[in-house]
């Protein structure tokens, strides 16, 4: 079996309607692109059928690969398992759900092969999302973007080209935290992006992102590749310090000079609250990054793999291509002799 070329990462929870049909839109576009290539599933602890149809998959094509994770462990952590699994020069991650048009392949691999190091495909509509969740991701990535020096775009996601010098530098990168929008923009490189427009997702699916998986997405995001929320907070703190001191400034004059009589219950608790909500919010936002340091220094790994699935055939052509011994048998090399240790001199005394 010839050693794969291009790597194609396919996460897969609960996609048992939607792997036949993707499989028989992929293969034929691989095939046409004319370098071998592999396909690998990460089985994410699907609760139906998924796996068996994979495993099925994998027994009639060598091509095709599973990794079967031991529970569900997020669609970013299947993705980072499998890229680590991918050993093609240049590794595709693409959706089973059919929304990454996978005629945009072809394109891909043409960039790459003009030195591309990296080829994004960008969503040019977003019409099945609505209004609000549009402006409101237009308006993260432009804060996000505002507060980290990693150049994010927009409307990109994980359907992308990317060459095997990122790859190793993905592989090294430990935290279990994945934002891998963050991730594949760090280490940089030379990129290119190609547009596209998203297939509308198939009826007898829907999106599992709810709002709170959403949220929880964007605080990954923020909390992954930027300190700024914590460096934000002393100027918060310097600008109500500040503030606090005007209004004592004020209330002096007012009491001293005019003999204006100091506010008294209504505004004393409302400040109390004012100031004890932002110290709340302080600590929340401390409390994000004290937690990611928490996950991160217990070492823990990444997934738990259960089974894999195409990988020994792999092994077996790296055995049968390895150079053959010689005639009769393994040959050691020759024994070296340590030279033995020579007795030292008797010292004797003067006469």
């Amino acid at each position: 079996m010839t050693a794969p070329v291009l790597s194609i990462v396919a996460p897969a929870y609960n996609e048992e309607r939607n792997l036949p049909a993707f499989l028989a839109a992929i293969v034929p576009v691989l095939e046409g692109v004319g370098e071998p290539f592999e396909i690998i599933f990460v089985d994410d602890g699907s609760r139906d059928g998924t796996l068996g149809m994979l495993a099925a998959a994998a027994s009639q094509d060598a091509r095709i690969k599973v990794v079967s994770l031991a529970r569900n462990f997020g669609k970013d952590v299947a993705l980072s398992a499998g890229i680590q699994h991918a050993s093609g020069r240049a590794v595709i991650p693409i959706d089973c759900d059919l929304q990454h048009p996978v005629d945009l392949i072809p394109q891909f691999v043409a960039k790459w092969r003009e030195g591309f190091d990296m080829v994004i495909g960008v969503r040019t509509r977003r019409d099945e999302e609505g209004k609000l969740r549009r402006t409101a991701a237009r308006y993260y990535y432009k804060l996000l973007r505002a507060m980290t020096p990693v150049e994010i775009p927009p409307n990109a996601g994980d359907y992308r080209l990317i060459d095997r010098k990122i790859v190793d530098v993905i592989v090294k990168m430990p935290e279990r935290h994945r934002f891998m929008k963050g991730i594949f923009a760090w280490p940089g490189f030379r990129t290119a992006s190609i547009d596209f427009q998203a297939a509308p997702r198939p009826s007898a699916t829907r999106s599992t992102w709810s709002f709170f998986k959403l949220w929880r997405f964007a605080l990954d995001g923020m909390f992954s590749f930027t300190t700024a929320p914590l460096k934000l907070w002393t100027y918060i703190g310097a600008a109500s310090a500040f503030g606090a001191f005007v209004y004592l400034v004020i209330t002096l004059v007012q009491k001293i000079i005019f003999g204006i009589a100091a506010p008294g219950y209504a505004s004393l608790l409302i400040v109390m609250l004012f100031c004890t909500g932002m110290l709340l919010v302080s600590n929340g936002i401390q409390g994000e990054y004290i937690a990611r340091i928490f996950e991160e220094v217990k070492g823990r790994p990444l997934y738990v793999v259960a089974k894999k699935l195409g990988f020994d055939a792999v092994a077996q052509a790296e055995t049968a291509a390895a150079p053959p011994a010689p005639p009769g048998g393994e040959q050691r090399p020759a024994r070296r002799e340590l030279p033995k240790p020579t007795k030292p001199p008797a010292f004797t005394s003067r006469p």
